[in-house]
């Protein structure tokens, strides 16, 4: 009935592959347009004690939301679900709000006037690129 086929894996693969490849690309294309450091990978710069505290104080709620809607959800008939409470929404919304707080700390406190100006830019990329993904069926591999 439900199956998956023999070269999901392969495509899988192959898709990510891209996305990481495009993502990285345009991240340094970016950073000598616009005359940016490169960040360390894996890491998390806060622009200042501000912003630290807005970010953390934001994943604590995104946490809290996650695991409220799952108990909301899970109490509910699968067919009766609110989608703004799944996992993936409360994810995306973090993702975005999380990215425009960066934007606009940088833009306030940031030694380089162009770091803001990444962050939008990287934001869009990874909007586009998601809504080009889902759109698409992830190119064909749902």
């Amino acid at each position: 009935m439900y199956s998956i086929e023999s070269t999901f894996g392969l495509r899988f693969i192959s898709l990510l592959a891209i996305v990481l490849l495009l993502g990285v690309s345009f991240n340094i294309i970016m950073r000598k347009w616009l005359k940016v450091e490169r960040k360390k990978l894996f890491s998390y710069n806060h622009v200042n004690e501000k912003h630290k505290k807005i970010d953390w104080t934001m994943r604590m709620i995104t946490i809290a939301s996650i695991l409220l809607g799952f108990i909301i959800n899970m109490s509910r008939a699968s067919t009766d679900w609110f989608w703004f409470l799944q996992s993936w929404v409360v994810l995306f919304i973090f993702i975005v709000v999380s990215e425009t707080v960066r934007a606009v700390m940088e833009k306030k406190y940031a030694k380089n006037l162009n770091a803001y100006k990444l962050t939008i830019s990287e934001l869009l990329f990874v909007l586009i690129l998601f809504f080009i993904l889902f759109k698409t069926d992830f190119f064909g591999l749902l």
